[in-house]
C-alpha cells in the first residue's frame, strides 16, 4: 500500500462566515482523519487551523478534488447534514472518462453496497444493494475519451466512480475501477466537485458555490 503523502498546496477558502465555511480540497488529502498518526492531516484538521470550530458535514474521497462544506456549530451542522440527507443539496461534478456515453445525456441507476471482502471498494447487488442515481451528461469527446458532468442524485460512496465503471466508461487515474489503460491515463483520478448549492443554515438564503476544473480534457 502506498505511504498517505497529503499534497502542501494551500486550501482556497471560498466561502465563510460564522455558520459554515466551503474549501477546495486538492486531490490526494483526506477530508476527515484516518487511522493512525500518519493519516492526522486531512481537510478538517487544516480547515480548524483558520476556523478551530469547523464540523464535518460530508466528505469527497481522499482521490476526488474540489468543494468541501464545513459547519460552524452543531446547530449548523445539523441544519447542513439533514439538507445532504433529504437530497436537498445540488452538486456536480467534472469528470474524464474512457470513451462516451452512446446517448449525449443520460441517467445511471444501479443499486451499490459495499463489497465486504475488499473494502473500502463498493459493488453493484440488484438483491441488497441501496438505490443509487447519476445523471450524465456529455461536455466534449475526443476519440478516446469524454468529459462527463456529473449530478448524484443519491449520495453513495463511491458512487459515480462505480456507476461510470459499470457502464464501460470508467474515470480516468481511477486506482480502484479503473482497467489498466484509463488508470494510465492520468496521473490523478480526473474527478472534480466543481458545484455545491445548500441552503444557509440560519437566512435560508441558497448559497452556491463553484469551483474551476483544476484538470485539462483529454
Amino acid at each position: 500500500m502506498t505511504a498517505y503523502a497529503p499534497p502542501q498546496t494551500k486550501m482556497d477558502v471560498l466561502f465563510a462566515d460564522e455558520f459554515a465555511v466551503v474549501i477546495d480540497k486538492p486531490s490526494g488529502l483526506l477530508s476527515v482523519p484516518g487511522r493512525g498518526e500518519d493519516k492526522a492531516d486531512c481537510a478538517l484538521s487544516r480547515v480548524q487551523g483558520d476556523f478551530p470550530d469547523a464540523l464535518t458535514v460530508h466528505r469527497l474521497d481522499m482521490a476526488t478534488s474540489g468543494l468541501l462544506l464545513f459547519a460552524r456549530s452543531k446547530e449548523a451542522q445539523r441544519a447542513l447534514s439533514g439538507q445532504f440527507a433529504r437530497g436537498e443539496v445540488s452538486k456536480r461534478y467534472i469528470a474524464d472518462v474512457w470513451g462516451a456515453p452512446a446517448t449525449a445525456s443520460g441517467e445511471i441507476n444501479l443499486p451499490l453496497i459495499t463489497d465486504w471482502p475488499r473494502r473500502p471498494l463498493q459493488k453493484v447487488d440488484w438483491e441488497i444493494g441501496k438505490p443509487s442515481i447519476t445523471r450524465y451528461e456529455i461536455v466534449s469527446a475526443s476519440s478516446r475519451f469524454a468529459r462527463l458532468e456529473l449530478t448524484p442524485l443519491t449520495g453513495r460512496s463511491h458512487q459515480l466512480r462505480v456507476h461510470l465503471a459499470e457502464i464501460g466508461h470508467p474515470i480516468l487515474g481511477d486506482d480502484f475501477y479503473a482497467h489498466a489503460q484509463a488508470l494510465a491515463a492520468r496521473p490523478r483520478l480526473a474527478l472534480h466537485a466543481a458545484s455545491l448549492e445548500f441552503v444557509h443554515p440560519s437566512s435560508g438564503a441558497k448559497v452556491k458555490i463553484e469551483s474551476r476544473c483544476p484538470f485539462d480534457p483529454s
